[in-house]
């Protein structure tokens, strides 16, 4: 395997494809994925060969490959700090937020129904206004 050394200090002895491969080891599964994807753009048998080796070395599931590997927000969130105080006050303030936006979401929703009410009652008064001036034409 490569180690993951800056492109400047790797021995000279090394070929190409050792000190290619150590370049992207340390750039991250980003540059390997962009060299599949510009293999497969510029000769498409170097893009396959490239994910084949990807899938053979196991750098696509290497996590030494990922260097920004983080949780997901809404996992870090539930996640104990393992300070019972600040874990009291982080559900607390969690528990106020989640409140706090079932709350706006209902009076949203009170404002588009009454938006819609008084759009509705605006068309039926516009109906009754023009059906009492087709009779009053009708009868005149």
């Amino acid at each position: 395997m490569s180690t993951i050394a800056a492109p400047a200090s790797l021995p000279a002895r090394m070929g190409w494809f050792s000190r290619a491969e150590a370049w992207l080891d340390n750039k991250g599964k980003g540059a390997w994925i962009a060299a599949m994807v510009l293999g497969f753009i510029f000769f498409w048998p170097i893009g396959l060969a490239l994910l084949a080796y990807m899938i053979w070395s196991k750098r696509m599931f290497n996590k030494s490959c990922n260097r920004s590997r983080h949780m997901s927000p809404k996992f870090t969130a539930m996640r104990s700090s393992g300070n019972t105080a600040f874990d009291a006050y982080k559900n607390e303030t969690l528990r106020r937020l989640e409140e706090e936006q079932e709350n706006f979401e209902a009076f949203l929703g009170r404002l588009r129904e009454a938006k819609d009410k008084a759009e509705f009652d605006q068309f039926m008064d516009d109906r009754a206004k023009t059906a009492k001036e087709e009779r009053e034409s009708e009868d005149a």
